[in-house]
């Protein structure tokens, strides 16, 4: 791009186009993977009840992208971990993170400046992962634009679109869970650079690979700091997905009407119950006050029967008596 000679950044993205991402970078993804793997909700409890489960969660969030995208390609989905290297690397950051004594690792990894250097570091890996996806694709699939996409999707944030298997695993089935359900900002950003990066293998955008990879590199570092800095999750692209889906998916539907009457007819009929509801407790309640009595006790019931019965014999006596 003319843009980036002009500005002298083209030396610096063929640089960064260079750039080997092992151990520095890929150490950092590590780091930040099991972290987040750590920050879920009963991990630690895992970790402590079943550490086999534990790593095994642990490489997923580490390959799960080389998994998903090995599986879609029909290719061995434990080839990723035949790199004996890296699995040893990610099996030393699992055990510090979770078992450090201490646990000094976790501690100091968590300081904000820390921990904004390792995930800026991370989203360069991001870069090559979904670069990587997309050209593997093209390598077999050369005309077909949705495979580039979907392989570099998958490698890029394999991740989180596997997460429900890796919940599986810790014993945890939370479906609503599930990444194409509600897409997270590590997704959906994945994806934009998925689509990006197919179109430029296809030569539909005409953009030079190191050009669009430093542009790419340095939005996500850029945005994912802000992020970070400002406690804020919300994603940059909430707006403009809400006017798409606003114009695109949101027409009306045949069963509208339909719903509104029953709605509704549920509301009138919750408003008549509600009325009517005070004026049946007012009348119940007049008609107890009205047919109220006091209950009786046996006891007196049987002194007042005597009374009477002794009351009835001295009238016959004093009868007798005047009659006499």
């Amino acid at each position: 791009m003319d843009l980036l000679e002009v500005l002298h950044l083209d030396e610096l993205s063929h640089g960064l186009a260079n750039l080997s991402m092992f151990p520095y970078f890929d150490m950092a993804h590590y780091i930040v993977s099991v972290m987040a793997l750590r920050e879920q909700p009963g991990a630690l409890e895992v970790s402590r009840v079943s550490p086999l489960a534990c790593w095994f969660s642990s490489m997923l969030f580490c390959f799960g992208g080389a998994v998903l995208s090995g599986i879609m390609l029909a290719e061995p989905p434990v080839a990723p971990l035949s790199n004996g290297t890296s699995v040893l690397l990610a099996s030393i950051i699992w055990y510090l993170v979770f078992y450090c004594p201490m646990d000094l690792v976790y501690c100091c990894a968590a300081l904000l400046p820390l921990r904004l250097v390792l995930s800026g570091m991370k989203e360069v890996t991001r870069t090559w992962k979904v670069l990587g996806g997309v050209t593997q694709a093209h390598g077999k699939y050369k005309d077909s634009l949705l495979v580039m996409i979907a392989i570099g999707w998958a490698k890029g944030a394999g991740g989180g679109l596997i997460s429900n298997f890796e919940q599986l695993v810790r014993g945890v089935w939370k479906p609503e869970t599930n990444e194409l359900l509600k897409m997270s900002y590590p997704t959906k950003i994945t994806l934009i650079g998925a689509v990006v990066f197919a179109l430029q293998q296809t030569h539909y955008l005409p953009v030079q690979k190191h050009h669009l990879m430093l542009i790419y590199t340095i939005f996500t570092v850029i945005n994912k700091s802000r992020m970070m800095l400002t406690g804020s999750s919300a994603s940059p692209f909430a707006a403009f997905e809400s006017a798409i889906y606003k114009t695109l998916f949101t027409g009306s539907s045949p069963y509208a009407a339909l719903t509104d009457e029953v709605t509704k007819a549920c509301i009138d009929n919750g408003t008549s119950k509600m009325t009517t509801s005070p004026a049946t407790t007012k009348e119940s309640s007049e008609n107890g006050v009205s047919g109220k009595h006091t209950p009786v006790s046996p006891n007196k019931e049987q002194s007042g029967s005597l009374k009477a019965k002794e009351e009835s014999e001295n009238t016959e006596t004093t009868s007798c008596k005047k009659t006499d």
